[in-house]
């Protein structure tokens, strides 16, 4: 009896130990296909070599980031030009190449310029960067910040000189330079009462007036303060003349009193 179940223990130990040796060789399969599915990103998946897959995988990371990529104009093709990025041939449209229109993109042959990817494909193998967004970014924090300048520089009490570049119903918008615009509320535009800008000015009409305030980036100017102030100093002048020619005449006056005619 003690024989017998000894046996039936031998066998369900070999049947255990079978069942383990074969679980772990299919887990071992699955790792290894797993492995060799990893793989395929170093090793090449037959139709693309491994550094052309990093490659583009590098390509779709500075897609996702936007980064600014430095490559050197290769080539001149029909609509565009040619650069490499990471080996791979990329395409840079004739639009693309500047905020300012291109005539002749063989004077860009050998150029180096800066660009971002924004369109890559690795099926089709289209790759194609842009110079402009870059500049156009540039160009708008640079001007953002000569505007911020120049609006530091403009002292409230000043007297700001302008071109009249629109009117509005509630005012007139004065271009100060520098990107800056100055706005003149209908009420500080004449002396007078008036029911529209356009009753005393026009667009291209250049106008002084004073800085009235200088707040979060906007502009107040006023016309008629500088002009009741115009208007108080030519009355203080003709007074002041007033006085000057009674002053003669009173000391002609005197003057004669005190002659004897015969």
């Amino acid at each position: 009896m003690t024989d017998k179940m000894t046996e039936n223990e031998v066998e369900q130990e070999v049947e255990t130990t079978a069942d383990k040796q074969e679980t772990a060789t299919a887990e071992n399969m699955e790792d290894l296909g797993q492995a060799l599915e990893d793989s395929y990103a170093y090793m090449g998946n037959g139709e693309y070599d491994t550094d052309t897959l990093l490659a583009w995988e590098k390509i779709n990371k500075y897609k996702e980031s936007g980064e600014i990529l430095p490559v050197t104009v290769s080539g001149i093709v029909n609509k565009g030009v040619i650069a490499m990025v990471e080996g791979i041939r990329g395409f840079i449209p004739v639009s693309r190449l500047d905020v300012k229109r291109v005539e002749d993109t063989n004077e860009w042959l050998g150029k180096d310029i800066r660009v971002r990817v924004i369109e890559a494909d690795m099926e089709s193998g289209k790759l194609v960067l842009s110079a402009r967004e870059i500049l156009k970014e540039e160009t708008a924090a640079a001007r953002k910040a000569q505007r911020e300048m120049a609006i530091s520089n403009i002292a409230v009490g000043s007297v700001v000189e302008g071109t009249v570049e629109s009117l509005q119903t509630y005012g007139a918008f004065i271009d100060l330079g520098n990107h800056v615009s100055g706005l003149v509320h209908i009420s500080q535009i004449s002396e007078n009462h008036i029911k529209s800008p356009k009753e005393v000015l026009e667009i291209g009409q250049k106008v002084q007036a004073r800085v009235i305030k200088n707040k979060d980036g906007k502009i107040s100017l006023s016309i008629k303060e500088l002009m009741e102030e115009q208007r108080a100093k030519e009355e203080e002048e003709i007074k002041q003349n007033i006085s000057e020619t009674e002053s003669i005449g009173t000391s002609l006056g005197d003057l004669l009193s005190g002659l004897k005619l015969n």
